[in-house]
Formats: C-alpha cells, structure tokens, sequence
C-alpha cells in the first residue's frame, strides 16, 4: 500500500463523509472526487482527468487517462445515494464502445470498481469494494492503491486482474478436479481412513465446500475425459489397487465457464 495514498486519504476522508451526510448532490459530490484523484491517487487534473467524456453519444462523469490512453472510466452518483450494480448502466455501454476494461462507481464514501469483458455482451465482475464509513482506513486505503497513478502507469490493474483470475473459485476448482489431483486425495483418505472413496462421492463432498457465490461463479460441475491418456491416468492412480485405478479413469472434473454477471 502506498503510505502517499494513506495519508492523502486519511486528509479528505473526513470531507467525503462530510458530504454523505450532508447529501450533497451530484455535481458537488463529483468535484470532491475529482479531488481525490488529484490529491490523493495523484493524476494530473488538466490533462488526465476528463469530465463528462464522450464516445458515440454516449457519456460518462469522468475517464482517467495515462498517458493519454483511458485507462477507466468514473461513474458519480450524489454523495447519498446507496450505490446498486445499474448505477454502472451508462458507463458500461461507454466502455464498451471504447473497449475500456474498468469501471469505478462511487459516491464519495462507497468506492466500487468492476472489471468489464464484452465477448458475449458486456458482462461485469466486482474487483473490490471498500466505504470509508465502515471499512477501514487502512482497507480502503490498500484497495484505492490500485487506482493510484503511478500503479496504473505500471499495468498495477492488469497485473491484479491476471492473478485475480488465477485464485477465483472457477480457476481453482479446474485444477482441483483433475484425475491426478483427485487421485491423491483418495490415497490420502484411503491412507488415513482405510476406505476408498468413489470420485463422485469425493466430487460431492468437495463441492459442499464452496460457498453458494463461489459455486455460483464455477458454474455445473460435470465430468469429463481426462486430457491424459486413461491407461496413463489410471496407472497414476493405480497405486496397486485395480479398483482405485478403475475409479480413477472416471475423468477430469472441470466447471462450466459461466459469468457471474450478465447485462
């Protein structure tokens, strides 16, 4: 976290609150967040902060730019208006025209950035969600960091995404419910517990885990061939026991790639 983003934060915090309950309207509200984006994430207000940007007869309050390329797109409601996923209604199709990846929707307090894909409609995910009425200082001001100028100079919200992705419930549930992964949880049960358990029954049991959001995000779980050979996975598997190696064929066990969020 950038200890720049914390103490400029800690200094304008008190005047956004200020604003929420004050509930100032929109207009005054966006010059407060133009504020922050000056003082605290540190982007130039003339040339990189423009206001009511427009693509095709479309707008949108704010679109932050570095070095001259947008790099995403503000949406600002007044400072006490409960912040709802359609508020983001108008930036999307704006950012759609401009194949602009990142929304953030705030006013003032709440502070909510989405990350955007357009390959079968536009289609949105939450990377973060802080309020400065609620949250931490500290949390909002680690989460703010991404946005900060310099770390979105650098591919700071690229690089977050790429490893977002890595560790979300879809991406970590294709490499849980592989053969080989599989393979060595039965072992290690059978080891422990002296029973061998069928893969579906430890397929069953493994989903129970998830939350209802995560499996919301993975989507049907079914089985499927695995990419190895069969022999070859069910030697791996074998561990000299044909009915183990017999279960193991079974598959791979992958989730239907399924958006959280359609528009």
């Amino acid at each position: 976290m950038s200890n720049d983003v914390l103490k400029g934060l800690r200094k304008l915090a008190p005047h956004l609150k200020k604003a929420k309950d004050d509930n100032l309207n929109e207009a005054d509200t966006l010059l407060r967040i133009i504020k922050t984006f000056e003082d605290v994430l540190g982007y130039d207000g003339f040339s990189e902060i423009s206001r009511e940007a427009k693509i095709k007869d479309k707008y949108v309050d704010l679109a932050i730019k570095v070095d001259g390329v947008t790099k995403f797109l503000v949406e600002v409601k007044a400072a006490g208006t409960v912040l709802r996923d359609r508020h983001i209604a108008q930036a999307e199709l704006y950012a759609a025209e401009g194949n602009i990846q990142w929304v953030l929707l705030t006013n003032g307090v709440a502070w909510t950035l989405y990350h955007l894909t357009f390959e079968q409609g536009i289609e949105y995910t939450k990377a973060f969600s802080v309020d400065l009425s609620s949250d931490s200082i500290e949390l909002c001001a680690e989460e703010l960091a991404l946005l900060d100028r310099k770390s979105v100079g650098r591919g700071a919200l690229e690089d977050f995404w790429t490893r977002r992705k890595a560790v979300s419930p879809a991406s970590i549930a294709t490499a849980l419910f592989t053969t080989d992964v599989l393979a060595v949880l039965r072992r290690e049960i059978r080891r422990r517990e002296q029973i061998l358990i069928d893969p579906e029954d430890l397929k069953t049991a493994i989903e129970k885990m998830f939350s209802t959001d995560a499996l919301a995000e993975i989507g049907k779980i079914r089985i499927r061939a695995s990419h190895k050979s069969r022999a070859h996975a069910s030697a791996e598997a074998a561990g000299g026991d044909d009915n183990d190696a017999t279960a193991s064929q079974s598959a791979t066990l992958e989730p239907d790639p399924e958006p959280p969020s359609k528009k």
